[in-house]
């Protein structure tokens, strides 16, 4: 018998998923827990392995598809068996009543079921306009139905260039300019043919303004969003509306951990395996105040406070594919280098998508570095449910003047990095924040911790 390739769950909390990339064809041999397909969830991207070894039967949801866990995605040919024809891609099966309520946001087009469905009584069967209607629907965006009502369209008249033949607004917009329609009048009734409607219609008054025409749609490519990119929108919109989001920006002297870690970062790599990078210093730095100022580590719950007894670092990592946070649990009970082998071990996690759920999951404070790809600084949005992130700004060197211990002052080139501060100011108030700010300050400037 065939061995079903089902989609997994990638959490207590997550219910469906969306297949991204199949990394295989119907035909080709693979082999048990060699990566398979790529599926996306409201909380990682994830490469899934095949379940056996032999040859991919038959895929049963195509890419772009989401459906619920547990949901039959393909088979696999075992070794040994005849693998009959590779099947085509199908489309994935209709959810239930049941399952679409609990896939918000998830067309019925491309939403599927994880287990047949027990047979309802016997209804009447719609009538064939309904059932027309139902489908223009299933391929369609709200949007493209509210252009084809106006314009007194039937959705059943265009070829859709979307997935799975699904109506795309520049493909409604392109048959109106082809068709020259004209918007119907308010109040009729779509699904009458435009023909008869001009009949019945009472004919403009000289007066009547004419409505002016739909505008063209602009030159160039209409791509869906990814799920992850999405998910971010909808995540970066929701800080926004909850948090009072203020910022606090200090200029650090960073020379004397430059000069460190050109000093031992060969030595460190030969001891223990791992790159010596900056983010470890930022990220003791920020601990050291945060066990300080448990303010900035808290969250808000309603009208309460909760203060939060472990610090766990989320560390943003820019994706070639998105943005995501995974995090460092128990931060504060990590020395040095227990910091920069869990940073860097992350961080490859996160770029060949084996992270799973629980990693992303119980931040409690963020630090971002916008610097690596050159920023001067910049102005983060708080990640949800914390109160406060901290972005890293581009290390570069600058005139500085420096103040010797007899109070004689000369200006000498020295490395310099700007950190930001963006907060919730429900919860933190501008003095603590600048405060916490100037501990971080102080601790990479005299920075005395052996790096290991």
């Amino acid at each position: 018998m065939p061995t079903d390739i089902i989609m997994p769950q990638m959490g207590e909390s997550i219910v469906e998923g969306t297949i991204t990339k199949w990394l295989k064809k119907p035909g080709d041999k693979v082999q048990r827990d060699e990566p398979l397909f790529e599926i996306s969830t409201d909380k990682v991207d994830a490469e899934i392995p095949a379940p056996a070894s032999g040859v991919l039967q038959e895929i049963k949801v195509t890419e772009g598809t989401t459906v619920n866990v547990n949901t039959v995605v393909g088979t696999i040919a075992v070794d040994g068996e005849a693998a009959a024809k590779p099947a085509a891609p199908a489309p994935a099966p209709e959810k239930s009543p049941e399952s679409k309520s609990s896939s918000a946001g998830v067309p019925p087009a491309v939403a599927g079921a994880s287990r047949p469905r027990t047979p309802a009584p016997q209804a009447p069967s719609p009538a064939p306009a309904a059932q027309a209607e139902d489908e223009e629907e299933a391929r369609s965006s709200p949007l493209v139905r509210k252009i084809a009502r106006e314009h007194g369209i039937s959705l059943s008249q265009i070829s859709g260039t979307g997935l799975g033949g699904r109506i795309s607004k520049q493909d409604i917009m392109s048959f109106i300019e082809a068709q020259g329609s004209q918007p119907a009048r308010a109040g009729t009734d779509a699904s009458v043919p435009q023909a008869e409607r001009s009949e019945a219609a009472p004919s403009p008054t000289p007066s009547s303004a004419p409505r002016p025409a739909a505008p063209a749609p602009y030159p160039g490519d209409l791509v869906p969003m990814t799920n992850m990119r999405k998910i971010i929108a909808q995540r970066m919109i929701e800080s926004r509306r909850t948090s009072a989001h203020v910022h606090c920006m200090y200029e650090v002297d960073f020379t004397r951990i430059v000069n460190l870690r050109a000093k031992h970062k060969s030595g460190f790599e030969q001891r223990h395996g791992a790159r010596l990078t900056f983010m470890p210093f930022f990220v003791r730095a920020a601990v050291i105040a945060l066990q300080q100022w448990p303010i900035i580590n808290a969250s808000l719950e309603g009208d309460n406070i909760r203060y939060h007894r472990h610090i766990n670092m989320g560390i943003a990592v820019a994706l070639d594919w998105g943005l995501i946070v995974p995090v460092l649990k128990n931060a504060g009970d990590l020395n040095f280098l227990g910091l920069q082998r869990g940073i860097t071990d992350l961080g490859e996690r996160a770029r060949t998508k084996k992270l799973k759920p629980d990693d992303v999951e119980g931040s409690t404070f963020t630090v971002t570095n916008p610097g690596q790809f050159g920023a001067v600084f910049g102005l983060p949005i708080i990640n949800q449910p914390n109160s406060a992130i901290m972005g890293v700004g581009g290390i570069t060197k600058q005139p500085m003047v420096i103040t010797d211990k007899d109070g004689t002052d000369s200006i000498a080139i020295r490395s310099v990095v700007h950190l930001t501060l963006g907060y919730d100011h429900r919860l933190i108030d501008g003095a603590v924040a600048d405060q916490f700010m100037a501990l971080v300050k102080k601790n990479l400037e005299t920075w005395s911790e052996e790096v290991g």
